[in-house]
């Protein structure tokens, strides 16, 4: 298992990094990658300026790493590689890279998806958007718990079905 966990203050290039990532991988025969854009409008529509991920960079690291952990845990994956941007982040500009390899790619996909919704729900930030009208704190919406809680079921029906077999 090879594992990778950063965060970045400035600006990230998304290809260089899927670049350097599918360099140093053996014989897996699928790579998959996620890269999480700054929208330049906000839930009302209003237009953003910036938004502002604060951190406490040894909680937020671990909490990352906690989660990478588990999708290597749960899914078939040989490699993965997590970005997460802090600090001002522009409309457009790299928030998140998720990359992950294995030898088929519904383990490649999956374990991508996993690791965003737990990021998008779990990972310790503190995000506030910047409008011209003012700033406001942004949290996780019922759709992102949703999306996240998705995996919780299916650890449940895994355990079902593998209690079912004993």
């Amino acid at each position: 298992m090879s594992m990778a966990v950063e965060l970045h203050e400035r600006e990230f290039d998304p290809a260089a990094l899927l670049a350097q990532f599918s360099s140093e991988l053996d014989d897996e025969g699928a790579v998959v990658s996620f890269t999480g854009r700054a929208r330049s409008r906000a839930k009302d529509g209003g237009e953003v300026d910036a938004l502002i991920l604060e951190k406490y960079r040894s909680v937020t690291l671990a909490s990352m790493r906690a989660i990478a952990e588990e999708a290597h845990t749960h899914f078939p994956i040989s490699k993965s590689h997590v970005v997460h941007r802090v600090g001002r982040i522009f409309p457009g500009e790299p928030i998140v890279f998720v990359a992950t390899a294995s030898a088929h790619r519904r383990a490649a996909f999956e374990a991508a998806d996993y690791m965003m919704d737990r990021l998008k729900t779990e990972a310790v930030f503190w995000k506030r958007e910047e409008c011209e009208s003012g700033s406001s704190w942004i949290e996780p919406t019922s759709q992102d718990h949703l999306d996240n809680a998705r995996w919780d079921r299916r650890a449940s029906e895994d355990l079902c079905r593998e209690s079912m077999k004993a």
